[in-house]
């Protein structure tokens, strides 16, 4: 089981009833707007940050895996970009340039994995008789 401490005295109950302004010390605001809409509203914030919307006005499934595509491979030369600076002594802290790394490999793990999904659809698919 994992552990995290974010401020020293601070438990996840204590933060849960902390006044705002410690929470916002703790997670900038931006931020915190970010994740209550993405929670709120959790299709239409997928909808929009994926650029696809439904019904006929709608993208379609190839636009849909080509911005996955360039998604993932933005992360990982951002992620290059971040490892660089970080060991030439840049203006990149070394806990951001793992985190962009561990982001552009676990986006590069799920492609993978619906790239493995949709493989295995196909087959099966023609494997149905008709």
């Amino acid at each position: 089981m994992y552990r995290m401490s974010v401020m020293p005295g601070l438990s996840p109950k204590s933060i849960a009833t902390a006044p705002e302004e410690t929470i916002a010390k703790i997670i900038p605001k931006d931020e915190m707007e970010k994740l209550s809409s993405s929670v709120l509203h959790p299709n239409v914030a997928q909808a929009q940050s994926l650029g696809i919307g439904g019904g006929v006005g709608g993208t379609s499934f190839q636009s849909f895996l080509g911005h996955m595509v360039n998604e993932v491979s933005a992360k990982q030369a951002e992620a290059g970009v971040a490892m660089r600076e970080a060991t030439t002594g840049g203006n990149v802290p070394l806990h951001q340039a793992m985190i962009a790394v561990e982001e552009a490999g676990v986006s590069f793990q799920l492609m993978v994995e619906v790239r493995n999904k949709l493989l295995e659809s196909y087959q099966e698919l023609m494997r149905m008789q008709v």
